[in-house]
Formats: structure tokens, C-alpha cells, sequence
């Protein structure tokens, strides 16, 4: 008989502003492409965007990460939050303040999570024109699960200045 797979299509947000961010951004999506349950990962462009926090910080770089997987929301947080301390990731200080990693999952499959600490699909999704651009490039054809397709969030957005980064 054969066993039924649970995995879902998740995808995830990295970004960089602190360091060597394209090497943080290959690490993160190297890191994630050998957790346990991840298969068939892909990886946007780079972008490069003004921080949306403090102006007085580096510019970010950002892409977005898509893979099956097989496993629970809660333990990817956890995985993805445990990479981010790898790269000198620290939590508590200042909100939307630079640091060298930031990786958030956008969205688990069709699941919808509201709680305190983990809200998929993520809030600020439909406002972030560095999440939208390059799950634009992954995804063309994508519904996020009450909010519309990602094409029709992605021209309601503002640019914030994005441009996808040439990489060297």
C-alpha cells in the first residue's frame, strides 16, 4: 500500500542587510534546502530594496525560497529561526532594525495560522513589494489563500524603490 505524503508547498522570505548579504542569502537557502522534509527547493532572483523600517540602516536584499515540504509549521519556524541565529541573527532589539538574516514563511500550503507568535499566510504579504516581486517570478499563477492572487497584490503594491540585484 502506499503511504499517503502530507507535503505542502511552502514558501519563504530572505533577506539581508547586514554583512556579506548574498552569501547569507546562499547559506539560508542551502540551509533550508537540507532540512529534513524539504524537497524540490527554488530560489528567485535577488532583489534589493531601501529597508522598510529605519532609513538609517543599509539597503536589503531579498529573495524568496519555494519547496515541498513535509513536516509542521511550528517545527519550520523553529528550523528557519535556528539559521538565522547561525548568522548572527539576534531577537529583541529594534523593530524592522538591519540585521544579517531575516527568513519568514509567507505561506504552509493552503493553511491559515493566527496565532501570537506565527500568522500564515504572513500579514505583510500583500504590502512588500520584496516579497511580491520575486514570488512573482516563482509563483506567477498563485492565490494566498484570502488575500487574492499574487499577481493582482503585486500591481496594488508600492515599488519602494526594488530592483532585482545583479549578482558578482
Amino acid at each position: 500500500m502506499l503511504s499517503q505524503s502530507s507535503q505542502v508547498k511552502v514558501y519563504v522570505a530572505l533577506g539581508s542587510n547586514l554583512g556579506q548579504r548574498e552569501l547569507h542569502i546562499q547559506a539560508a537557502f542551502d540551509g533550508i534546502a537540507d532540512l529534513p522534509g524539504v524537497s524540490a527547493p527554488q530560489a528567485s532572483s535577488l532583489y534589493e530594496t531601501e529597508p522598510m523600517g529605519p532609513q538609517d540602516q543599509p539597503d536589503y536584499l531579498n529573495a524568496v525560497c519555494g519547496f515541498d515540504y513535509d513536516g509542521q509549521a511550528r517545527l519550520l519556524m523553529a528550523q528557519l529561526q535556528e539559521i538565522e541565529r547561525q548568522h548572527g541573527r539576534q531577537y529583541g532589539g529594534q523593530r524592522w532594525g538591519a540585521r544579517p538574516l531575516d527568513l519568514d514563511i509567507l505561506l504552509f500550503g493552503e493553511e491559515r495560522i493566527d496565532d501570537v507568535d506565527l500568522i500564515i499566510p504572513h500579514i505583510g504579504l500583500p504590502e512588500r513589494s520584496f516579497v511580491l516581486w520575486p514570488l512573482m517570478e516563482l509563483a506567477p499563477t498563485l492565490v494566498v489563500p484570502g488575500m487574492g492572487s499574487v499577481q493582482d497584490l503585486q500591481q496594488g503594491c508600492q515599488q519602494f524603490g526594488i530592483k532585482r540585484h545583479e549578482q558578482g
